[in-house]
């Protein structure tokens, strides 16, 4: 009985020795586009909700054909996550890595700019 009181007591401590804490992130996206016409979808793929690497989550048009914004709201108890993004289903940087977003550390808001297919 000893025995069996112990080990729950070793595997409880243990599980929650392994969660993480999850903090809610706040991400600013903004994409410039340069050389496409007539953009008719801009979005981002990449892991961790409300993100997906099946599908976009959509941009705004900020200037027509040229600069396109999100703003993604997750639960996360990573440091970065990974994204690409895709203009008129057309994938960026085909063959090379994710981009990787680097979570604000010391604050609640993150800002990325990145320049669609220039890593």
């Amino acid at each position: 009985m000893k025995n069996k009181i112990l080990i729950a007591l070793l595997i409880t401590t243990c599980s929650l020795a392994c969660v993480q804490k999850a903090f809610l992130k706040t991400v600013i996206i903004t994409l410039t586009v340069h050389n496409k016409k007539n953009i008719k979808t801009v979005g981002i793929r990449g892991n961790g909700n409300p993100l997906s690497w099946e599908k976009d989550y959509e941009m705004k048009e900020v200037i027509k054909d040229s600069i396109y914004s999100a703003t993604v709201i997750t639960m996360t108890a990573y440091k970065f996550g990974k994204i690409k993004f895709v203009v008129d289903g057309d994938w960026e940087l085909k063959e090379q890595p994710n981009r990787k977003v680097i979570f604000n550390e010391k604050a609640d808001t993150t800002y990325f700019n990145a320049t669609f297919n220039t890593p």
